[in-house]
């Protein structure tokens, strides 16, 4: 992907002069402008690039993340202005042992059923969902599968040759 330097260093400017102390890190990874934030100030941050000074109007993705190396969990928003075709993508750590962060449902509609899965798969808390519950997993279910919290074999199998997988 080209990356559009002139409309990334403008809205990194606007989002440093507005929120100076809540940006963490910018940078381009295969030129996608990607900018780590406070999870405190993501629903400002994402507020004001949706207003009409930004024109971000189109909430692409919202997805969790588990650092598996850290006691954190992330929550990643991918945001496009569809007139200059820009896309940022937005990314906040949280901490693994309280997981809130607010919802971005009344900017953007789009956000319910992407927080919905986000907390289904990682037990990421959107602080104010009109609907926070599981969409795709059982109810009954006491875990989040997309963490990485769980052995990746079952030690009782008992119809596995470990020969068979070269080792």
């Amino acid at each position: 992907m080209e990356s559009n330097n002139a409309e990334h260093t403008k809205i990194v400017e606007a989002l440093k002069s507005r929120f100076p102390q809540s940006i963490n890190e910018v940078g381009e990874p295969y030129g996608a402008l990607t900018i780590s934030v406070v999870s405190n100030d993501i629903k400002s941050i994402i507020a004001f690039l949706a207003s009409e000074e930004m024109g971000f109007s189109f909430l692409t993705d919202v997805c969790g993340m588990h650092y598996d190396t850290t006691d954190e969990l992330g929550v990643v928003y991918h945001i496009h202005n569809l007139y200059t075709n820009t896309r940022v993508r937005l990314k906040t750590r949280l901490p693994k042992a309280k997981p809130e962060i607010d919802t971005v449902c009344d900017i953007f509609k789009s956000a319910n059923w992407q927080e919905r899965e986000t907390y289904d798969f990682f037990g990421i808390i959107f602080k104010g969902h009109p609907d926070l519950r599981r969409i795709l997993n059982m109810d009954e279910m006491d875990y989040f599968p997309l963490r990485k919290e769980y052995a990746l074999e079952d030690g009782t199998r008992t119809d596995k040759n470990d020969s068979m997988f070269g080792r």
